[in-house]
Order: C-alpha cells, then structure tokens, then sequence
C-alpha cells in the first residue's frame, strides 16, 4: 500500500528545489523526472533545515 502523505509541504520542497538548481526539471516535467541524487540532495537540505530550526530554539 503506497503512502500518499507527504512529510515535507510542497513549498519547501519547491523552495529547496529551486535553491539546488532543480525546479526548472519539476516545473516542466513534475518530481518524477528528479533524479534520486538530486531527491537525496533535496532531503539533506531539508535535514539541515531542521536540525538548524531545533537547534536555534
């Protein structure tokens, strides 16, 4: 059974997408096309994002 829900929102995925060089391949051809590198790359970030966002409270 394939899990629909997603852990990151749209925006950031986007946002880090856009940052790493990446969006213009989900704009035209959506996340599919991503390579698994650049998908890995895209949850690193957000990874730090995170440990960034706990660290600083």
């Amino acid at each position: 059974m394939a899990r629909n829900r997603s852990m990151m929102s749209e925006h950031l995925k986007a946002e880090i997408a856009k940052e790493l060089g990446v969006y213009d391949i989900v704009a035209t051809e959506g996340w599919g096309s991503v390579s698994s590198r650049d998908c890995g790359n895209i949850v690193k970030k957000a990874i730090e994002i995170a440990e960034r966002s706990i660290n600083g409270k």
